[in-house]
């Protein structure tokens, strides 16, 4: 495991899902999120996103100027992209460069663009768990655009891929995961919704760059930004009180702030 400095956060992006509608199915809950962060994954219609819940997505972000990503998955609506898929390189590369090309180009239909790329559901969690994976996934995002950043799962894996791929990284922390001592995320807990606890692991990674694990103890991590989901029952009311902790910026913003660019 990667030896961190413990050190205060004093920037970090807040992020939540968009367009997680299809057909007759909507997902207007996830609104209520879009005013506590920084910014929004939008879904490229093969986990989620038909064509109308996407352009409103983008309409809801342009209106608060909050940033956007494209928020990919495996081509998977029936199981909402949490069923894995054992593709080829070439496979994965197409249905990647297939799904951000889709947003790029609606994105840039209402003078917008797109800035970060983060996978969804079963794709998240290979990225987290694999490295080939993961370098192929990063890779496939660098031919759509060298200027986009990945969003993974904060540790070792996403660390490598940013420096064998030389893409531009962001390291994420769920506060309603559960981690190993490792760092790495125990996809086989149940989420946590208890707020109270939720916003004291914010607050000690914050402070002390550092997320508590299942072994009792407290494993130092790299956190460029936050995923906020609203699929839990406490969605609203933690990311409210985490937004009174810290005003979150993009990860574009906060990189300028640690290079000088910005005070």
């Amino acid at each position: 495991m990667q030896t961190l400095e413990r050190k205060q956060i004093k920037n970090i992006d807040f992020n939540c899902d968009l367009a997680q509608s299809f057909g007759v199915y909507r997902n207007e809950s996830e609104y209520a999120l879009l005013d506590y962060v920084s910014s929004a994954n939008i879904s490229c219609g093969f986990h989620a996103g038909d064509p109308l819940a996407i352009r409103d997505a983008l309409m809801a972000a342009k209106e608060k100027n909050i940033v956007i990503g494209a928020h990919i998955g495996f081509n998977d609506i029936q199981g909402f992209g949490n069923r894995p898929m054992d593709l080829d390189k070439d496979e994965l590369e197409a249905l990647v460069m297939y799904q951000v090309g889709a947003i790029m180009s609606f994105a840039k239909s209402y003078n917008m663009e797109i800035e970060y790329v983060r996978p969804h559901g079963a794709m998240y969690k290979m990225a987290a768990q694999d490295f080939d994976f993961a370098y192929n996934l990063a890779q496939s995002i660098k031919k759509s655009s060298n200027w986009l950043i990945y969003y993974g799962t904060a540790g070792e894996i996403t660390e490598r891929v940013g420096a064998e791929a030389n893409i531009q990284v962001a390291h994420e922390i769920c506060l309603e995961k559960s981690y190993n001592v490792d760092g790495s995320i125990d996809f086989s807990a149940n989420d946590i919704e208890n707020t109270n606890v939720s916003i004291g692991r914010l607050k000690e990674l914050l402070n002390n760059s550092q997320v508590m694990n299942n072994d009792c103890g407290k494993t130092p991590v790299k956190a460029d930004t936050i995923h906020f989901t609203n699929r839990i029952s406490n969605a609203l009311e933690l990311i409210t009180q985490a937004h009174e902790i810290i005003t979150p910026v993009p990860v574009n913003y906060k990189n300028a702030c640690a290079s000088g660019w910005v005070e």
